[in-house]
């Protein structure tokens, strides 16, 4: 008897613990629920930057500094130099020249560094909008024809500037304000992009910001991950498909089978129908080879700067061939609209967002009370 009363409090005890671990691991729909902000506990992470997911970044602790080296982690970039940067003090002052570069310091809550920005046009930052009506953040003018005195006046400590922008940046090099590439765009790991505030937080000397806002990001992203490997898995593997992009003036434009977007489909559980393509970036093909892979997908991806609501009907009048595509038969459109989503700003920084946005097409059981922010099912 005393025996099989032991076994049975051990049992007790066995589900006990059982069911404080699944406590402690909340599912991913119950972890996209939390609105609150991850710097209310950003002082209860670490000062040291490590990086585990951006291939563009490196960064080491020295006796003169904290040394970083940034490089393109595009294989077939054009310019594959590397450049080392030393930071030992924090930086006050920026400029930027993309909305990722902006939404970079937006995840941190770091606006007020901004003093200068090349374009406002679809500027969705509120505390931006704000500064640039203030005067406090101005207008440096565009690629190639920048306001150099302006520059100037506005005292930088660095300008940011992206590898895919070539004109007009030399002016600036003369004018002895270092410049800063920000490559985060360019990795292929959702991960990897969103790593590179941590850049933002070794320059603005808020590295617990960085690391907090990244953590964050991380859980949420690999636990909702791993719960659609595990829903698959289930289903013998089985996957729905998708395809991507649409045509473009006499092709059909898509993301490359080894590009940051095929990599988002394969982590929210979808099989892209061009993943056998060796590309990282985007590219432009033959527009019936395209559509013949296209056609018979479960699901269709594309995206769009559109004034007013997009619809089925908005797609069928760019091509009747795309109303005999059998995700436009089953409304299985996942469109964004980069004109009315802080899409450019922030998605690069949200992966996370990004990932759920596809689950909650790809298999909605998973999140059930998750609302899409960017991607959202085409419904007429």
């Amino acid at each position: 008897m005393r025996n099989k009363s032991f076994a049975i409090v051990c049992a007790l005890i066995l589900t006990a613990c059982g069911n404080s671990a699944r406590q402690q691991r909340p599912s991913a729909d119950e972890l996209y629920q939390h609105s609150d902000s991850a710097l209310a506990s950003a002082q209860g992470y670490s000062d040291t930057i490590e990086i585990h997911y951006a291939q563009g970044l490196a960064v080491s602790y020295e006796a003169d500094g904290i040394h970083v080296v940034i490089s393109n982690p595009d294989p077939n970039a054009r310019n594959g130099r590397a450049d080392t940067l030393v930071i030992n003090r924090p930086a006050q002052r920026f400029i930027c020249t993309t909305a990722l570069q902006l939404g970079n310091f937006e995840i941190l809550g770091l606006e007020d560094r901004i003093v200068g920005m090349n374009s406002v046009r679809h500027l969705f930052s509120a505390q931006m909008q704000n500064q640039i009506e203030s005067g406090k953040t101005r207008q440096i003018g565009r690629e190639g024809v920048f306001d150099v005195e302006t520059i100037l006046s506005l005292q930088p400590d660095y300008i940011f500037v992206s590898a895919s922008k070539y004109g007009g940046f030399d002016v600036l090099r003369d004018c002895g304000i270092p410049l800063i590439p920000h490559h985060g765009y360019k990795e292929t790991d959702p991960l990897g992009q969103a790593e590179w505030i941590k850049l933002i937080g070794l320059l603005t000397g808020e590295p617990r910001r960085a690391n907090a806002i990244f953590s964050d990001i991380e859980q949420k992203y690999l636990t909702l991950r791993d719960e659609v490997a595990g829903a698959c898995a289930k289903e013998d593997g089985t996957k729905p498909t998708v395809a991507s992009g649409r045509q473009l003036r006499d092709g059909w434009y898509i993301v490359g089978g080894r590009s940051y977007m095929a990599r988002l489909f394969s982590d929210a559980g979808a099989r892209y129908v061009m993943a056998d393509n060796q590309d990282s970036g985007g590219k432009t093909i033959n527009f019936e080879s395209a559509y013949a892979l296209s056609q018979g997908a479960d699901f269709w991806q594309t995206d769009g700067s559109y004034a007013g609501d997009f619809t089925m009907e908005t797609l069928a009048a760019e091509n009747e061939c795309y109303t005999t595509m059998n995700a436009y038969r089953n409304k299985r459109v996942i469109f964004c609209n980069l004109r009315q989503t802080p899409y450019r700003e922030l998605a690069g920084v949200q992966p996370h967002i990004l990932l759920a946005d596809f689950v909650k097409a790809f298999h909605p059981e998973l999140l059930p009370n998750y609302q899409p922010r960017y991607y959202k099912l085409l419904t007429h």
